[in-house]
């Protein structure tokens, strides 16, 4: 099965030494249906996925106040505009040029040169990995909504977009160190760490930078009453979010089973284990959240299947339905205990990004270990899992990946916020915040003004 890696990378990636570039150049002399069929099917596959900060920009609007709607869906929109231009600059040749086992060497702007285009061309690369660059952004701007600077903001996601993200690519789909950690090739019988979609890779880096951001910049003011408990800031749509939901429903099916790299007949199956996964991680995210509260929760459904979604994305090719039905369920518990974790201990995420993102996608991650039972270049045998008969060594391969990436985002993202909040500083005044900050940072208000007055506020907000 093939893997979100181009074309020889997952040959690379496998064998303890590299004898050959990762990378051969040229599109075939005499390029064949299939290849046409591969090429239009992971194009669209990334117009799904661009389809995604749609979805983004509606949930982070719908789940936060009027007053900051406009800079809401100004930050999306940079974040796929600055990062479509820095990764096609730097980001595709930190992932993917050059055999390097830590970050990428060639390729700078796109240079035609250092990638293999046999199996795909490099425009429909480019525009497919861009894509994934984008959605590793977006994810932290929910995080830090109500109380950022547009500017600091706009350097993060720069930073983000240009090096944090390319760079964990590049140790994995980019035939890196962690592609090539393992006890040898998955035809041999061994294991290696294995995130077919991304749920650490991509959603992993998100939620962690998302994490250090809300960890730095504090909770938005009124978040907490004097006597320290959390208080409920309602967001001001809830059409907006789970119309938001939806869309990035949608847009999953080009994450995911546009991952496959081809249009062959695994993607369907990829498409199913998707699905089943959705939905059992808002089923039962409503279920949890109604035993706890009383009451089923709309935005806690809402991002139950997203972290259904998230946590079946490192698994969707290798497990079957059964194993996603049980990443999904977890992933809706857990994306509520996480919620409810984060409010108790001070850290204000107003969309849930770090539970739905970091922690799902974390759990996402180490499901391989326990339900992978379809073999493909990094999963071995059928019972690779776990819960299959497959021993520990998947799952311990899982564990060192997820460590990985945690350990550098932490590490790069949480310097990048330091510096920021040292030097020109992360937050606006308190008098910006309390007003919100479409006025104060964009000029205009996201809704006119007698809407507005309209949308109410809890009290000390």
């Amino acid at each position: 099965m093939k893997r979100k890696l181009l074309t020889g990378a997952a040959v690379v990636a496998m064998v303890a030494a590299v004898a050959e570039p990762a990378f051969a150049v040229g599109v075939p002399e005499e390029p064949d249906t299939q290849y046409f069929l591969d090429n239009i099917f992971v194009f669209v596959a990334a117009v799904l996925v661009l389809l995604m900060q749609a979805g983004f920009a509606l949930v982070e609007a719908g789940l936060t106040r009027a007053k900051s709607v406009a800079n809401i869906m100004m930050k999306n929109l940079m974040d796929l505009s600055i990062g479509v231009l820095l990764f096609a600059a730097f980001g595709f040749a930190l992932a993917y040029g050059g055999t390097n086992a830590f970050l990428g060497t060639e390729g700078w702007f796109l240079d035609a040169g250092a990638f293999d285009e046999s199996g795909l061309t490099l425009p429909t690369q480019f525009i497919f990995q861009v894509a994934f660059a984008a959605t590793a952004a977006t994810i932290v701007s929910g995080a830090i909504a109500e109380r950022t600077k547009f500017k600091a903001y706009l350097i993060v996601s720069a930073a983000i977009t240009g090096f944090i993200y390319p760079v964990v690519v590049h140790w994995f789909w980019g035939g890196g160190w962690l592609a090539r950690l393992g006890s040898g090739s998955a035809e041999a019988g061994g294991h290696a760490f294995s995130d077919f979609a991304g749920s650490t890779i991509v959603h992993g880096v998100g939620g962690w930078c998302a994490l250090m951001g809300a960890l730095i910049i504090g909770p938005r003011i009124g978040k907490y009453g004097p006597d320290g408990k959390p208080r409920a800031i309602p967001g001001h749509s809830m059409p907006f979010a789970v119309l938001g939901v939806f869309i990035l429903w949608i847009g999953w099916y080009g994450f995911n089973p546009g991952s496959e790299l081809a249009a062959d007949l695994a993607v369907a199956q990829i498409a199913v284990t998707t699905t089943i996964a959705a939905a059992a991680g808002s089923v039962f995210a409503t279920a949890t959240i109604w035993f706890k509260s009383g009451k089923p929760d709309v935005g806690m459904a809402g991002n139950g299947a997203l972290a259904g979604l998230v946590s079946i994305t490192a698994g969707c090719a290798t497990m079957d339905n059964w194993g996603a039905f049980a990443a999904g369920a977890v992933g809706g518990i857990l994306v509520v205990a996480s919620v409810l974790f984060f409010d108790r201990v001070k850290i204000d995420d107003p969309v849930g990004a770090i539970s739905v993102h970091g922690v799902c996608g974390l759990w996402g991650t180490l499901a391989v270990g326990l339900f992978a039972t379809i073999p493909d270049g990094f999963v071995a045998q059928e019972d690779a899992g776990l819960f299959y008969g497959g021993g520990i060594d998947q799952l311990w391969f899982q564990a060192v990946g997820a460590a990985a990436v945690f350990a550098w985002c932490v590490v790069t993202a949480g310097a990048l916020f330091l510096v920021l909040k040292k030097t020109m500083g992360l937050r606006v005044s308190a008098e910006e915040e309390m007003e919100g900050l479409d006025v104060h940072e964009h000029g205009s208000p996201g809704y006119a003004p007698d809407v507005l007055a309209g949308a109410g506020a809890p009290a000390g907000s």
